[in-house]
């Protein structure tokens, strides 16, 4: 009876989301003389309903074309649908088609006409690196905290186990550090990377950092801050930028703010009432009974609201101007749903007034543009705040489609991802396939049924066929990772070959002489590619195909345009296209579009 499809030009136009004022043409189809009145319904979200007759515009086939033009002033995220009048009654169509009411509407994202993003990593490869694990170089001798175990061991197995308290202390150091990134640049380089995100630097007990003890100091056993300096001057000599991980919504129970077991000078709030810090943590029973990040004692939950919390990390010679003093270009906030707008906001005009293009990313695992935290809707993409954030919905997606032959999941996610993110934001979204917080990516996609224990995580390894079908599918999955709207991000040793199960399994020691040279060639590979061709800073997305264990999609126009397929059936998949003349992963020319099964192809018509 009726035709709407959001995805089609011809029903919404433009695509995707809309700064504001921008006019939006919507056009239902509805079989011919059966409608008697169609209306566009919309709202922004949480206030009043808006109702507007559409005009019968023309007549297509069998049905009849009814329009309506929606213009917003306003930045914010708004819902529409449509009511239709017939003789046999009233309907609302949504998202899910026809009904009684709507509970499904259509989103329309709209956003600051003056939002920007940072230009210079567009089109560039994000290099994510967990210091400790990655490489040792320069002066190891540093002095420790209590209780650390320095391992000499490289590539053993971290320690997984609980102490008598129940807690795992991840104190277990194999000595990576800053200078061992530095050392590493020429590699990164080759590999084409573009930017440095590394885990967290800070002070702080654990080998991973979440547990922040100290703002204002490198955690000594990384190197200090004139190492930082070094890095980050001597990777932007080869095109490189450097950005930090900034975990604000809690700290470490040992730390000069709490100091739970004295090891700090400070007066700390675990301490005393008195203390300069108290005020920043939410205790329900001084001193023992406190919030913390997910129950965790060991890490006490700050309260972002905090006037003199928010003075120190944003005011002037806070720690965000500190860093940034250093030569840092950019931030991933740690869980930034936890980091409400009263923070988050001074917090982004922080770090933009100390330098306009610094990059910001936040961690989330949904999709950003419409998600609610803790009963509040957020609005990181309607401007001021966020330019980025990791793209897990992708990440999943790309995982259902290899594992289980999902195309449809990643195509509507795909399409999701266009129509909900202002365009400057998607031509910045951190794709990711694996990060500290996930299994690796080959394991995942090798693997059939993972073990639950640690105990027998840390045993586990892929079979030999296992492998051979992981490293297939990789293969796909990084072509994908790299040729889709964004920037890939690679975990380090992902391109080493590195499998692991969950935390800490998914943080070994970088491969150094025992890589898998087949998968580094083909990142390599895959990254010369990414660096040769403009179109993946901005060029538009558009799907090809999805059915049958193929996934195709077109980035760009006119003679620019790629065309990306992916084939996980076991026959060969022809596209039918006569313009595109070159492979560019085979580096060969064609005579017609030819994707041989459990393969991928990168095709541009003419030799880049």
């Amino acid at each position: 009876m009726y035709r709407f499809d959001e995805s089609d030009p011809a029903c919404r136009s433009p695509q995707g989301a809309l700064p504001q004022g921008q006019p939006l043409s919507l056009t239902i189809r509805y079989l011919r003389g059966k409608c008697l009145k169609a209306y566009l319904v919309w709202r922004l979200d949480g206030e009043e309903t808006h109702t507007q007759a559409m005009a019968w515009n023309d007549t297509a086939g069998i049905d009849d074309l009814f329009i309506a033009q929606l213009v917003v002033p306003c930045a914010g995220l708004y819902w529409y649908w449509f009511r239709i009048e017939t003789a046999d009654g009233v309907f609302l169509v949504d998202n899910d088609g026809p009904r009684d009411e709507s509970l499904a509407p259509y989103q329309l994202t709209v956003y600051d006409k003056a939002l920007a993003t940072p230009d210079w990593i567009k089109g560039g490869i994000m290099y994510h690196i967990f210091v400790d694990r990655f490489a040792r170089g320069g002066n190891r001798d540093r002095a420790m905290k209590p209780g650390t175990v320095l391992r000499d061991d490289w590539g053993g197995t971290p320690s997984f186990l609980p102490d008598e308290k129940g807690f795992v202390q991840n104190k277990d150091f194999f000595g990576g550090n800053l200078e061992g990134v530095m050392e590493k640049l020429p590699y990164l380089k080759s590999q084409g990377v573009t930017c440095l995100y590394l885990s967290p630097i800070f002070e702080a007990d654990s080998n991973h950092k979440y547990d922040t003890s100290d703002y204002t100091h490198v955690d000594p056993g990384f190197g200090d801050e004139t190492i930082l300096k070094q890095l980050c001057a001597k990777a932007e000599a080869q095109g490189m930028h450097v950005i930090l991980d900034g975990v604000f919504s809690h700290v470490g129970s040992d730390s000069i703010y709490f100091n739970k077991y004295g090891h700090y000078d400070s007066l700390g709030a675990y301490q005393s009432k008195s203390s300069p810090y108290y005020s920043w943590f939410m205790f329900n029973d001084w001193p023992e009974d406190y919030e913390s990040w997910w129950g965790i004692l060991l890490l006490p939950a700050i309260n972002k609201e905090d006037s003199s919390f928010l003075e120190y990390i944003t005011g002037k010679g806070g720690v965000i101007e500190r860093w940034q003093d250093c030569g840092i270009r950019g931030w991933r906030l740690d869980v930034v749903d936890e980091l409400p707008d009263a923070f988050l906001d001074p917090l982004c005009t922080a770090i933009r007034e100390k330098n306009a293009d610094t990059m910001i990313i936040g961690e989330v695992w949904e999709d950003a543009s419409n998600k609610v935290a803790y009963g509040v809707r957020r609005r990181y993409f309607q401007g001021g705040q966020l330019d980025s954030v990791m793209n897990y919905p992708l990440k999943n997606a790309i995982i259902a489609y290899l594992r289980d032959s999902k195309v449809d999941i990643l195509a509507d996610t795909m399409e999701a991802l266009v129509q909900n993110y202002p365009k400057p934001v998607l031509d910045a979204l951190m794709n990711i396939l694996g990060t500290h917080d996930t299994m690796r990516i080959l394991t995942v996609l090798g693997g059939g049924a993972f073990p639950v224990t640690k105990t027998e995580m840390a045993l586990y390894k892929l079979s030999e066929e296992e492998l051979a079908h992981g490293k297939q599918m990789l293969k796909i999955a990084t072509a994908l990772q790299y040729t889709l709207p964004g920037f890939p991000c690679v975990y380090y040793g992902d391109e080493a070959g590195m499998e692991g199960g969950a935390d800490p399994f998914n943080r070994l020691c970088y491969p150094w002489g025992d890589e898998d040279r087949d998968l580094a060639d083909w990142y390599k590979h895959l990254g010369a590619i990414r660096g040769s061709l403009p179109v993946f800073r901005d060029g538009v997305y558009r799907l090809a195909a999805a059915r049958e264990g193929i996934f195709a999609f077109i980035r760009g126009e006119g003679e620019d345009a790629l065309l990306i397929a992916a084939n996980i059936s076991d026959e060969a998949w022809i596209y039918p296209a006569e313009d595109f003349r070159y492979e560019l992963i085979g580096e060969q020319e064609i005579s017609a579009c030819v994707v041989p099964g459990k393969s991928v192809a990168i095709f541009s018509k003419g030799r880049v």
